[in-house]
């Protein structure tokens, strides 16, 4: 199993709804969690790279501005909490996540 696999199994137990990347023709069902990779961590050691953590931007999207998916997430390792907005009467909190 792969660390993408291994990262949507620790998000379905959040919450069923999981996307990773997903189109704009996808219509999601909330609340959910989407996430996609956004950067990768790369440690060097005379000059050659010794391990990569990969990072993802994970969002939760729910209707209820006091989501409990929020406080689930935040539970995760290496998780940090970066910033809420609003649209569409969907409140969505984002995190940055290595995994």
């Amino acid at each position: 199993m792969g660390q993408r696999s291994e990262l949507q199994t620790v998000l379905e137990a959040i919450t069923s709804n999981v996307y990773f990347q997903p189109p704009a023709s996808i219509q999601m069902a909330y609340p959910c969690v989407v996430y996609k990779r956004d950067d990768v961590d790369t440690k060097f050691a005379d000059n050659s790279p010794y391990r990569h953590t990969r990072r993802y931007l994970v969002t939760a999207i729910d209707r209820n501005p006091d989501s409990l998916i929020v406080d689930a997430v935040l539970q995760l390792p290496l998780c940090t909490y970066s910033r809420s907005y609003a649209v569409d009467n969907l409140n969505h909190d984002v995190f940055i996540l290595y995994f």
